[in-house]
């Protein structure tokens, strides 16, 4: 009798103490807090968090810095493009005696010998050079515009990994509170079978049960230690102390914003799409470039000459008849570049649209999912928990209860962590899809 008056005030206790915590309609649990708000290393140098991530990401990626340099090389072409040709200067000396040194005075180098010097220079026509630099500068616009889109890459990838290590170290710091509730009932269980009010067998399977737990620790520190230095790999590895840690907490905001604001602001922001649309500019720079060069160039000299004691000029002037080479060949092939270019953007235009609505959807999706757990699944766990172990340890529940009820919580709390870890991946998915930051 008296067992049963202390379970069913213990129930009582637990429901009141759980309906004190809920606040009227749905439930809304407080965000789960990674183990770096309360970081298990005092002595670690550095706390990052997700903005100085990216912060160091753009800053110091190797990749990163290496597909910068092609802007810098393509502005060089720039320089070469916008460069004028050089002159020339030609001279030459005939009728020496050099198998006559006996005749090699200054009378017969003055009446005998011949002696030329002249300049050339290449006129270009059809504005070669001007044509030449904007394509140059399409080139470059297009190239930065491609840099820009690897930028974006990786600003998701870091955030991946960044909620990634979130992910790990909040379950390591789950996994550890398990392992030391659990720990609580083994103790009780054993002073029970010392008591006689537990069998041997029922003792050993609360110590195998403790194996699950401490596997759990494990598991989780493993995966905190991968996913620190999967991080560092992306923020460089000189960038910060071999014994960083990041502080956040795995969250949930929600995301109001309309499927057509984000299709508008991906069609302003993608910078993919933008690197599209320039390369069509860029294409048809190439095709003017190509017309321009079939134009012939002129080629103009002035030259002296000294010939049997006389001096005299000449004037020169050549261009080649455009019989058979116009260029045609190039000038039909950037064309059809141009229709390439342009489908391809026509390409890319859907693609942005496509990553926008599967950002989008996933998105509500995962929101559902959270709202799931947080209308009252998660406390609901808990308070299941939480009452078998009260019952057990007062012998008014079985074992095979108890350890189903902390199993069920304990998976609850894991798939709870996993779902605000996949809500916040698919908010940065859509940030990568409409290609900023900054969501409407």
């Amino acid at each position: 009798m008296r067992i049963a008056v202390a379970l069913a005030a213990g129930i009582l206790a637990v429901l009141a103490s759980a309906s004190a915590q809920q606040a009227p309609g749905p439930a809304n649990p407080a965000p789960v807090a990674a183990a770096a708000s309360a970081p298990q290393n005092p002595s670690a140098s550095a706390l990052i968090t997700l903005d100085d991530a990216l912060h160091l990401a753009l800053q110091h990626n190797h990749a990163l810095l290496a597909l910068r340099s092609t802007i810098l090389q393509n502005q060089a072409q720039e320089i070469t493009a916008n460069l004028r040709p050089n002159p020339t200067l030609a001279w030459d000396a005939q009728f020496l005696p050099i198998f006559q040194p006996d005749n090699f005075n200054s009378d017969y180098l003055n009446n005998t010998a011949q002696f030329d010097i002249g300049a050339s220079y290449l006129f270009e026509r059809g504005k070669k050079r001007q044509h030449r630099l904007a394509a140059a500068r399409d080139a470059t616009t297009v190239v930065r515009s491609q840099v820009y889109d690897s930028e974006r890459q990786l600003q998701f990838n870091v955030a991946q990994q960044f909620i990634n290590v979130l992910l790990a170290e909040s379950s390591l710091e789950f996994a550890k509170q398990d392992l030391n509730s659990f720990q609580k009932t083994v103790d009780i269980s054993e002073a029970r079978r010392r008591a006689g009010d537990m069998s041997e067998g029922d003792l050993l399977k609360i110590k195998l049960q403790l194996l699950l737990f401490q596997t759990d620790v494990s598991t989780a520190q493993l995966a905190r230690i991968q996913a620190l230095a999967g991080l560092r790999q992306f923020l460089g590895f000189e960038s910060i102390p071999d014994d960083y840690d990041v502080t956040g907490d795995l969250d949930y905001r929600p995301q109001n914003a309309s499927l057509t604001d984000l299709k508008v602001l991906a069609s302003r922001s993608r910078p993919d799409l933008l690197a599209a649309q320039e390369s069509v500019t860029a294409a048809r720079s190439q095709e003017a470039l190509a017309r321009a060069n079939g134009k012939q160039d002129l080629t103009a000299g002035l030259s002296y000459s000294h010939t049997a004691g006389v001096s005299s000029a000449t004037v020169s002037f050549s261009i080649p008849l455009a019989v058979f080479d116009r260029n045609q060949g190039e000038i039909a092939r950037t064309g059809y570049a141009i229709t390439q270019a342009q489908q391809q953007f026509s390409e890319t235009t859907q693609q942005v649209s496509t990553d926008v609505v599967d950002a989008y959807e996933n998105l509500r999706t995962n929101d559902q999912i959270v709202q799931l757990y947080r209308g009252g699944y998660v406390d609901q766990a808990k308070q299941s928990r939480d009452i078998s172990e009260y019952a057990y340890r007062r012998g008014a529940a079985s074992l095979l209860d108890f350890l189903d009820a902390e199993r069920t919580y304990r998976a609850n709390q894991l798939a709870y962590r996993q779902s605000l870890a996949n809500y916040m991946l698919a908010l940065e998915q859509l940030r990568q899809a409409v290609g900023t930051r900054s969501l409407p």
